[in-house]
């Protein structure tokens, strides 16, 4: 090792001491920000040093959980493994979660690299590694004041696609109509995931459908079975392009929720083509428990919190399915703005607040708990008000208040509002 890179890392483990140690934070963006700064190629030579290679899961919704069923898995088989369990999915944050794993000499210890990535951030970390595997869930609206539309992010990650080899394996959600489309003109292998159930599909199409267009003629895409959104056995009548055949279309998800079934075949396949059978990953997954602020559980007394992180309208509609399914007596929906959610709120329209019963009371609060106010009043007129709380703590109060002994509290939360909860109900703001 160079003695700048020796620096680089010694620079970005200080950072990361002092963080943890004045309680300044996780130290799971500074280490890696400084070290960029110092040394921008760094993670770069961080790839040179994890053997058995890289796996990078992007998009829109299930990332946390599913790179963390991977990282579980491999652990399982007695790998070891550098992830960024923080979540921070930018590139300053792989590069911090790679510092994490550092031995005194610089050197990354792991037989594995399982990231999460940003949806913008995928063509940037290409740059410097070449994964031996890149998993990809879904592609929604998400922060349209960062982002933009997902042709705008679909555009990048099929440049960024096309620079990679058949030593890369792509692991593709058959279902959703864009995503699939990633595999044209690719030179990797490419492997499918989906379902095959129709006892699971969607009543009627959601509000939040985002790309319901052939991406090879142009037409309106038809489908035989839609499970939410946009996601489903899809096919254009004009041009003949069906879903691709699934690799993976079956497997019992250790967590409730349609979204986790999309969630667990991308990591099983995964695994898979890691060469790992089918009973280790099964045994692996048995008690596998969420990752922070997805379907987490809190006791309260002689009650529980169970919170959802909904950040957009396809994961709020598809949080709001599953809890539905539990017939709830009280949800609890708490709307910020901040940086890390996004400052645009308009897209809680496109959220299908008509599905909750009138006998589920609701209860709303965060930054922008009148916006959310209205939309959920206009989903039922005057038949519905909901308890208005601005201060989240208040409102929890309320929310357990409305919940029967024994019952369980819903939260449904954008991420700066989910980290809040965490701290107020279990004296945790992230791990």
């Amino acid at each position: 090792m160079s003695f700048k890179h020796r620096l680089t890392v010694a620079a970005g483990k200080f950072v990361s001491w002092t963080s943890k140690t004045f309680h300044l934070g996780a130290g799971a963006t500074w280490p890696g920000e400084i070290a960029l700064m110092m040394s921008p190629h760094i993670l770069g030579e961080f790839g040179t040093h994890i053997t058995d290679g890289i796996i990078l899961v992007a998009g829109t919704n299930g990332k946390t959980t599913t790179s963390l069923m991977i990282k579980t898995i491999l652990e399982k088989e007695g790998k070891s493994v550098v992830h960024n369990k923080s979540g921070a999915n930018l590139l300053n944050g792989v590069v911090s979660a790679c510092i994490e794993h550092t031995t005194r000499g610089g050197r990354v210890n792991g037989d594995f690299g399982v990231f999460e990535i940003d949806e913008n951030s995928l063509p940037i970390v290409m740059r410097y590694i070449a994964p031996k595997f890149i998993v990809i869930l879904n592609l929604f609206r998400d922060q349209l004041d960062r982002y933009g539309e997902v042709d705008v992010i679909a555009e990048k990650w099929q440049k960024a696609l096309r620079t990679i080899d058949e030593r890369t394996t792509l692991i593709l959600n058959a279902d959703d109509p864009l995503v699939s489309s990633l595999a044209k003109d690719v030179k990797a292998k490419v492997k499918y995931f989906g379902l095959d159930d129709p006892s699971l599909a969607a009543p009627k199409m959601e509000h939040a459908t985002d790309s319901t267009f052939c991406l090879f003629c142009g037409a309106r895409l038809s489908y035989k079975v839609n499970y939410f959104s946009h996601i489903g056995e899809w096919f254009c009548s004009v041009c003949g392009e069906t879903r691709p055949k699934l690799d993976l279309s079956s497997w019992q998800s250790p967590l409730p929720g349609l979204y986790n079934r999309y969630n667990t075949l991308a990591a099983v396949l995964t695994a898979r083509e890691c060469h790992i059978t089918d009973d280790h990953i099964t045994t692996a997954l048995t008690g596998f428990a969420p990752a922070f602020g997805r379907q987490e559980e809190f006791a309260v007394a002689d009650k529980k919190i169970k919170v959802f992180l909904s950040k957009n309208p396809a994961g709020f509609n598809a949080s709001l399915r599953t809890v539905l399914e539990s017939k709830p007596a009280a949800i609890l929906f708490a709307l910020n703005d901040r940086i890390p959610d996004g400052r645009d709120v308009s897209w809680i329209w496109d959220v299908d607040f008509e599905t909750v019963p009138k006998n589920v009371e609701v209860v709303v609060t965060g930054d922008r708990v009148y916006d959310m106010a209205i939309r959920v009043q206009y989903s039922a007129g005057e038949m519905r008000k909901p308890h208005v709380e601005p201060d989240l703590r208040h409102a929890i109060k309320q929310g357990l208040q409305l919940t029967p002994q024994g019952g369980i509290l819903y939260v449904l939360s954008t991420y700066s509002a989910m980290l809040e909860v965490r701290k107020i109900v279990g004296g945790r703001k992230i791990l």
